[in-house]
């Protein structure tokens, strides 16, 4: 099937930007909402990729639906069928390359500048740093064999690469509306990690909303090189061609 299963977990934190970029490149999506009850692919073979999208849970709670997507992504990853994570995405991913995630020293919550790796440059048309949007509190190890792609003074591992695989510890999906949403849902949590005294790794409400429509317009410019360069890997049908001369 040339379709792109997309996993998401909460309401509002959907695919935002990464699904116009797929509809405007003829690639037909389907989304499935594993932690609200509906049923994952059985087969990942039936599709041409894999996305992973955020969630409020971390990847090491024992969750039927959590064991159930860590299956699936093995299933990709010994299938080569192209995986995509955003933040408990690429956690998720990680722990199926058999990496380890836990806590982060800090929550890392905000826009901030990472630098990108040589490994990444391609990704980013040269740029040695980039400004992504964050929202964390859990990171990755880089699972064996992966390259790092970007890194950060708050949360040394941003995005891992692994052959056709890629796993993002921030978000390039998010869209203005997206932003605030979230901020609207997490004011007690922002509340929170402000008053624990983590104003260095986490934004106030006002920080993120901040010049919002430049901030993503530039989002989307970088998202577009790395979605660009996952799509290259997608499995597509093979064309068969029929020539006359009976």
């Amino acid at each position: 099937m040339d379709t792109v299963a997309i996993l998401q977990h909460e309401a509002s934190q959907g695919p935002g930007y990464l699904l116009s970029y797929l509809h405007s490149q003829g690639i037909a999506c389907e989304v499935v909402q594993a932690a609200r009850g509906q049923t994952l692919p059985r087969w990942i073979s039936d599709y041409s990729g894999l996305v992973v999208l955020g969630s409020n849970h971390s990847v090491n709670e024992e969750l039927p639906w959590i064991a159930a997507e860590l299956e699936l992504l093995r299933q990709a990853v010994a299938l080569d069928v192209p995986v995509l994570g955003h933040c408990f995405g690429g956690q998720l991913l990680a722990r199926a390359l058999g990496a380890r995630v836990h806590r982060n020293a800090w929550p890392n919550i905000g826009w901030s500048r990472l630098s990108v790796t040589p490994a990444g440059r391609d990704l980013f048309a040269g740029q040695r740093q980039a400004t992504m949007f964050n929202w964390h509190h859990d990171t990755f190890e880089i699972p064996s064999g992966a390259q790092r792609i970007l890194f950060g003074s708050h949360c040394l591992n941003k995005r891992f690469a692994l052959g056709k695989h890629l796993g993002l510890q921030s978000h390039l999906e998010v869209t203005e509306d997206s932003v605030r949403a979230w901020c609207r849902e997490s004011r007690d949590e922002i509340t929170h990690s402000l008053a624990l005294g983590h104003g260095r790794t986490v934004q106030s409400e006002d920080e993120m909303l901040r010049e919002l429509p430049a901030r993503t317009a530039e989002l989307h410019r970088l998202a577009q090189g790395v979605y660009r360069h996952w799509v290259q890997g997608l499995r597509r049908p093979q064309q068969v061609h029929l020539h006359g001369g009976w």
